[in-house]
C-alpha cells in the first residue's frame, strides 16, 4: 500500500450573508480561499468536502463565481475534490436538486453519490465511498439503506477505505445537544478506516467501529455559540501501514467574534440598557462582531421590549456589527394563581385579583408597600372601566401621599 495524504473539510457555508451583511458573505469566501491556498501548499493527493459547501441550494452568482475560481485553482494543481451534499446545499425537492451536480458536470468536483457505485478510487492507495444527506433521522433510516443497496459499499482490505457523509452520528462523544442525530451508528457500514464526516461545526475525532470518525468542523462562525471554536480543516496523512494521522490546520482568516455574556438579575430595563452600552464600548474592536448576551430575570413590571436595542447596537464605533441576544426572562406569576382567578366565582374576582397583584409587587416592594399598591390597583379597575377620571385621579393621588 502506498502512503498518501488528503484534505478533509466540511461546512464551508459559502454564500452565507450572516446578519444580512455582504461583508460576512465575503468572510466565508475568504475562508475557502485560504483553505485552497493551504491545500495547494500541502500538495495532498485529493480533497474531501463532507457537505454544506454552500449555505443554500441556489447560491448567488457572486458566490458561485468565487467557488468556481477556487475549484479551478485546485484542478490546475492536480488535486481532485470529492464531495457529498449536506443539509444546506441540497434542496428538499427533486426539481431544484443541488448545485453540486453542474459543478460535477463541469469537472470541477467529483460528486460521489452521483457516480456509479458512489465511489472514487486511487490505485494502490484508497477507496472512497460517499452518501447523500437525507435531512432528518426518519428519512435517513428509510433512504440510506436503500441508497446503499443500490450502490453497495465495497471496502477493499488491500487499500485504505474512507466513508464520506454529512450527518450527526448518535454517539454521546460526538453529538451536541442542539443537533438531532440523523445516523444511528449501526446504520453506517463497517469495514472503513476513516469516516470523514460533516454537519457538526466543532472539530472532533474518536474511534468508531474499526476505524476513526472525524468531524473537521466549520470554516467560519455560522452561529455565535460556536465562536470560541477553532476554525479549520484536517490534513490527513496515511502511511504504508494504513495508519491515519489527521492534523488540524487552523485558519487565520475567520472574523473575530466577541461574546459578552452578562447577568442582569432583577435590574430595571433602563439600567440594563446603560450597562450593556458601556460593556460594548469597553470591548469595541476594529472589524469584530460583538455579541452582548443579556441574561437574568427582570423585575415583575419590566419587559424585554423595554430594552433599547438600538442604543446597544450603535454603541460601538470600530466593530463591524453589534448584535445583542436578549435572553432576559420576564417574571411570571405562578400558573395556579392565574388559573384560580379565571376559575373562581365572580364575587371572588377582586380577592383573586388582589392576590395576583400582590404576587407581582412583592418582588420589588416590601409586604406593606406591595399590599398598598395592590389595593390601589384593584380600586382603579372600576373607575377606569367606567371612565370616572376624577375618581381614578383621586385614588392615584392617595397612593402617592
Amino acid at each position: 500500500m502506498k502512503a498518501f495524504s488528503f484534505i478533509h473539510a466540511s461546512d464551508l457555508h459559502l454564500g452565507y450573508a450572516q446578519y444580512g451583511l455582504e461583508a460576512r458573505r465575503d468572510d466565508f469566501d475568504k475562508a475557502f480561499q485560504e483553505i485552497v491556498d493551504k491545500t495547494i501548499e500541502l500538495k495532498p493527493d485529493f480533497m474531501i468536502i463532507a457537505g454544506d459547501l454552500f449555505h443554500q441550494a441556489r447560491p448567488s452568482n457572486v458566490t458561485l463565481e468565487n467557488a468556481i475560481r477556487n475549484f479551478k485553482r485546485l484542478r490546475d494543481a492536480g488535486i481532485p475534490v470529492l464531495t457529498v451534499d449536506g443539509s444546506h446545499d441540497s434542496a428538499p425537492n427533486a426539481i431544484t436538486g443541488t448545485i453540486l451536480y453542474p459543478l460535477d458536470s463541469a469537472g470541477l468536483i467529483y460528486h460521489l453519490p452521483r457516480h456509479e457505485g458512489a465511489c472514487w478510487r486511487k490505485p494502490d492507495c484508497c477507496y472512497v465511498y460517499g452518501v447523500p444527506n437525507f435531512r432528518t433521522r426518519r428519512k435517513t433510516e428509510e433512504e440510506l439503506p436503500a441508497f446503499m443497496e443500490q450502490n453497495p459499499p465495497t471496502p477493499d482490505s488491500a487499500v485504505s477505505n474512507i466513508f464520506v457523509f454529512h450527518m450527526a452520528v448518535d454517539l454521546p462523544s460526538v453529538k451536541p445537544p442542539y443537533i438531532e442525530a440523523e445516523a444511528p451508528p449501526e446504520l453506517l457500514p463497517d469495514g472503513f478506516d476513516y469516516y470523514a464526516a460533516g454537519h457538526i461545526h466543532e472539530s472532533n475525532t474518536c474511534r468508531f467501529k474499526t476505524g476513526l470518525l472525524a468531524y473537521s468542523g466549520s470554516t467560519e462562525t455560522v452561529s455565535y455559540d460556536e465562536a470560541t471554536q477553532k476554525k479549520g480543516f484536517f490534513h490527513v496523512k496515511v502511511n504504508e501501514k494504513g495508519e491515519f494521522q489527521p492534523e488540524f490546520i487552523e485558519l487565520c482568516s475567520p472574523r473575530k467574534f466577541k461574546i459578552l455574556e452578562q447577568e442582569f438579575q432583577g435590574m430595571p430595563s433602563a439600567k440594563i440598557t446603560d450597562m450593556a452600552v458601556q460593556l460594548v464600548k469597553s470591548t469595541d474592536e476594529e472589524g469584530a462582531v460583538i455579541i452582548p448576551v443579556l441574561k437574568g430575570n427582570l423585575p415583575a413590571e419590566a419587559s424585554r421590549a423595554e430594552i433599547d436595542i438600538t442604543r446597544i447596537r450603535s454603541a460601538a464605533e470600530k466593530a463591524l456589527l453589534v448584535h445583542p441576544i436578549v435572553m432576559l426572562k420576564e417574571s411570571a406569576v405562578p400558573d395556579e394563581i392565574v388559573r384560580s382567578i379565571f376559575e373562581s366565582e365572580f364575587k371572588d374576582l377582586k380577592t383573586k385579583s388582589f392576590e395576583y397583584f400582590l404576587q407581582i409587587f412583592s418582588d420589588r416592594y416590601s409586604r406593606e408597600e406591595a399590599e398598598k399598591i395592590a389595593r390601589a390597583a384593584i380600586a382603579l379597575i372600576e373607575p377606569l372601566t367606567r371612565k370616572q377620571d376624577e375618581r381614578a385621579k383621586q385614588i392615584i393621588e392617595e397612593l402617592l401621599k
